[in-house]
């Protein structure tokens, strides 16, 4: 069970399966990476909007990896357990045109800069935010050939912008090429449900995660284990689901926690359909990525005797 550092340079802004893996590791091991903000350390405190405006979009998300996890191989489930993620004191928000749920009210360009201050920021008077960073990127590399944008989330989990993905949280994902290869990046310090106004509280990182293997496991797409945090009062299971239609989305989540119930804890179709009525949160993690929303389903552990998942 090794400890590996992993540098954010060079970092990536697409996934590709052909990228050469940065970091060859073994299941158990645990890796600390850098994690620069996801415009790839372009913007600093104190850059003003008309500097904004002229940074390189192409470099965005900018995260770290890949990792190449021995022994995985396609049909496989890659656990990740997020050990740590801290900030670094600093992070940004913006508005740009065109981009956000209300791009149709909000079409003059903005950026603001947060100061950090360990569990909170005081920066946007006279509220005090509460932070609990995350990593808005966790990923694998996608099935096919070729260069993919890092904006659109997917079966392969990506650009998700799951909030509950902080310190404590495990994330699930199948694995797709031999390896894994897996990144990370675009932490954000702070982060609402929907992240509507294009970003969170973007920051640099340092990310603490362990990697565990289980092999020939089926998993249809990101699957999270989140802890109790300031977010949420109980451990919870969550389904993540991404479509280019929100409601096609939350469906697809729906249907999943009703196969996870069945296929792990013997309920029948209908009264897992039910349970999820009843106990089950249905949430917009994410609004802007277009073309793809992200909708997260969870139900708390509490509702369910303790089970092996894998």
């Amino acid at each position: 069970m090794a400890e590996h550092e992993l540098s954010a340079e060079p970092t990536h802004s697409r996934w590709n399966r052909l990228l050469n893996p940065r970091l060859v590791i073994s299941p158990g091991d645990t890796v600390h990476l850098e994690c620069v903000d996801s415009s790839g350390a372009q913007v600093r405190p104190g850059m003003t909007v008309a500097e904004f405006l002229n940074i390189d979009r192409g470099r965005i998300h900018a995260l770290t990896g890949p990792i190449f996890v021995q022994d995985a191989e396609p049909g496989d489930v890659l656990q990740i357990d997020v050990l740590e993620v801290a900030h670094k004191g600093w992070g940004w928000s913006s508005v740009i045109k065109g981009l956000g749920f209300l791009k149709d009210r909000f079409a003059e360009p903005h950026l603001f800069h947060w100061e950090l201050d360990g569990a909170v920021t005081r920066s946007l008077a006279p509220a005090v935010v509460p932070l609990l960073p995350f990593c808005g990127v966790m990923g694998v590399a996608l099935a096919e050939d070729g260069e993919f944008r890092t904006r659109p989330p997917g079966v392969f989990g990506g650009n998700m912008d799951v909030r509950e993905l902080c310190s404590g949280a495990t994330l699930y994902l199948p694995v797709l090429n031999r390896g894994a290869l897996f990144s990370a990046g675009d932490a954000h310090a702070a982060q609402g449900d929907g992240e509507v106004c294009i970003n969170g509280i973007e920051c640099p990182a340092d990310v603490t995660l362990r990697f565990q293997l289980h092999g020939q496991k089926h998993l249809a797409g990101p699957l999270i284990e989140a802890g109790v945090s300031r977010l949420q009062e109980s451990d919870a299971w969550i389904v993540v689901e991404s479509a280019t239609d929100p409601l096609a989305a939350a469906r697809a989540a729906t249907s999943r926690m009703v196969d996870f119930l069945v296929g792990r804890w013997g309920f029948s179709d209908v009264h897992a359909y039910l349970l999820c009525s009843v106990a089950m949160n249905l949430r917009l993690s994410q609004v802007v990525n277009e073309p793809m929303y992200t909708v997260s389903a969870s139900i708390a552990k509490q509702v369910l005797p303790t089970c092996a998942i894998f």
